[in-house]
């Protein structure tokens, strides 16, 4: 893994103010997301970092905007910030450094520039977020968010998007990033019934196992039995699309298999763990095993090296 100085150069990153830019962004991400920051450095190739930790971290800082508050509020701050973002992409100045470092991105990355575009337009689902009341509900929330959030990291993964695989190569970001989220959903039950009011799990099928969020903030045995059932069928859900997102690693370049692969297999792991614990997902989340993520970071790590 090359320094972090040595990154920055071999991206052709050399004016101070922006180097320092980048660095408050690296040290923001290494902060709140440890894991995926210590995957990035390790398995993929050295001019992808600046521009994914940009991206990841114009991500986080557009969450924590749009993430507290009345709706009303976080709908002022979502256009507010969608305003400041837009003219910086059109050549502005930016006031931020997550915005100088995401600028300086876009410009190095042309890519990104819709795909912030399609993130912004998406956001409004998150700020008026609330549960969902059927399955269409969820799905459309993947479809204008999550995948449209995804997509802002995989793009940079994926330099040929004009490519005859392009539309496959979105097909299988949309199949992941449904597992991911549907596993998320699962993994933050308790958390979501006893702070946020809602959960992820569609509110027709919560009524179809007898399950309400009441009971969920407060579960019995006999709640925990119920959620068994409704776990695993979630589940299966986030298996099949997992499965199916797995051609991905054979329409990325050589160089950014390795990240992808590892994306694949922890989110394997991830879904394994909410399994075992079903019902207990009531109490609490599901975490996979460290030796088991270790591992594959291990393997995946040396499939880097190889690669390049």
């Amino acid at each position: 893994m090359p320094t972090w100085n040595g990154t920055l150069r071999q991206a052709g990153i050399t004016e101070p103010d922006l180097q320092d830019a980048y660095g408050d962004q690296r040290a923001l991400v290494k902060r709140f997301k440890t894991e995926e920051y210590l995957t990035v450095r390790l398995l993929l190739p050295a001019h992808l970092h600046t521009p994914v930790i940009a991206a990841v971290a114009f991500m986080h800082e557009t969450d924590q905007r749009i993430d507290t508050g009345t709706t009303d509020a976080r709908r002022r701050a979502l256009g507010e910030w969608a305003t400041a973002t837009r003219d910086v992409l059109s050549g502005g100045q930016a006031g931020s450094s997550t915005l100088k470092s995401l600028g300086d991105a876009v410009s190095r990355q042309p890519q990104l520039q819709p795909r912030v575009e399609g993130f912004l337009q998406g956001a409004h689902l998150e700020v008026d977020y609330a549960g969902f009341g059927t399955e269409d509900d969820l799905q459309a929330y993947i479809d204008g968010y999550s995948l449209p959030a995804f997509m802002l990291l995989a793009c940079l993964l994926d330099p040929t998007e004009t490519s005859k695989d392009a539309d496959a190569f979105e097909r299988s970001c949309r199949d992941l990033i449904e597992a991911m989220q549907r596993v998320d959903f699962l993994d933050d039950l308790a958390e979501d019934a006893a702070e946020e009011g809602h959960v992820g799990i569609p509110g027709k099928d919560l009524a179809r196992h007898g399950l309400s969020l009441t009971e969920l903030r407060t579960p019995t045995d006999d709640v925990r039995a119920r959620l068994e059932h409704l776990v695993e069928e979630q589940a299966e859900l986030a298996h099949l699309r997992l499965a199916a997102s797995r051609q991905l690693t054979s329409l990325v370049p050589r160089q950014t298999r390795p990240f992808i692969t590892a994306m694949l297999r922890v989110q394997e792991l991830r879904l394994r763990a909410v399994r075992r614990k079903g019902g207990g997902l009531a109490d609490g989340g599901a975490r996979p095993s460290a030796p088991g993520l270790l591992a594959v970071l291990a393997r995946q790590y040396a499939a880097a090296l190889r690669a390049r």
